[in-house]
């Protein structure tokens, strides 16, 4: 059972006890994210996928179903308002969470750029998105082109 919502897209942690979490801005160990939940629906007692995880959902089979690859690539919108830069690939940066919203229930997270540097932090920048309408280095909130720099499956240390 979980008491918070996990959105479809956010990223996931394995937590000390085994379950998934949200991933928050900071957190480490991500395994991926999240593409859909399946459980046994505790009103209806039917067999139930949902793209995202539901907040105080009591059913006690939830199956997370988590994008895990730690070569996957993604592509997420910068929080920044103003314009981007080229010398911005390669860096490091955390998340800015925010929790996804209703009907589509899709993952409110975005790149904050005012991490972008060389430390160790969730995301790694690898370019900028192929999509032409959202690869605009000038324009506010471009969409990057990143992989997970702190997952789960990479890091030496325990949780």
């Amino acid at each position: 059972a979980s008491s918070d919502a996990i959105y479809n897209q956010d990223l996931v942690c394995q937590a000390a006890t085994g379950f998934v979490i949200v991933g928050i801005a900071g957190t480490e160990d991500i395994i991926g994210s999240l593409n859909g939940v399946f459980y046994t629906d505790a009103t209806t007692s039917k067999p139930t996928f949902q793209n995202y995880l539901q907040g105080s959902n009591t059913a006690s089979d939830i199956v997370a179903l988590v994008n895990d690859s730690p070569i996957q690539q993604y592509e997420v919108r910068s929080n920044n308002t103003g314009a981007s830069a080229q010398t911005d690939v390669g860096n490091t940066a955390d998340i800015a969470y925010s929790a996804g919203g209703t009907p589509n229930y899709i993952s409110g997270a975005t790149l904050d750029d005012s991490t972008l540097g060389t430390s160790a932090q969730q995301l790694k920048v690898i370019g900028v998105s192929r999509d032409p309408e959202n690869n605009d280095l000038t324009s506010a909130n471009v969409v990057w082109r990143v992989v997970i720099n702190q997952s789960f499956f990479l890091d030496s240390d325990g949780v």
